[in-house]
């Protein structure tokens, strides 16, 4: 009985955790296939969406989008995206934190390797998790 009330209690968290790490591996799949327009979409539309990295970056999908654009306008700048060493933690019923490190892998016509830490805060909404907070800042 208490290993069923055990796997009850710890099973929405797991849930939570594998849809969070779900996200992330789609955002490298469409990161990698250049569509940004998917990455975008992982954020929640929202005014007070924020994006913080070398600038401060506030709006919903539209704005996300835009930085990334910017930021990374050739398949030679967005190189190859991946994340690594995730770990996923509930702040608050339907509010999740994800921190890990991403590594570009890019020639150096690109910009050259980059690698970084990100911290993302997201919620629980109608339509699956969304990122509301993404801070991530180069390490190299």
């Amino acid at each position: 009985m208490v290993r069923w009330l055990i796997l009850l209690c710890c099973f929405p968290l797991l849930a939570q955790e594998t849809a969070i790490r779900a996200i992330l591996k789609n955002t490298e799949a469409a990161w990698n296939r250049g569509d940004l327009a998917a990455v975008a979409a992982y954020y929640e539309d929202s005014p007070q969406t924020t994006f913080i990295g070398r600038e401060v970056t506030r709006g919903g999908t539209q704005a996300i989008l835009e930085r990334y654009q910017r930021a990374y306008p050739t398949p030679e700048a967005r190189g190859t995206l991946t994340f690594s060493e995730i770990e996923v933690r509930p702040l608050a019923d339907g509010v999740a934190l994800a921190i890990g490190k991403y590594t570009l892998k890019r020639t150096a016509a690109g910009g050259g390797d980059a690698t970084g830490r990100f911290t993302l805060v997201l919620h629980r909404t109608g339509a699956g998790w969304k990122i509301i907070h993404d801070h991530s800042s180069a390490i190299n």
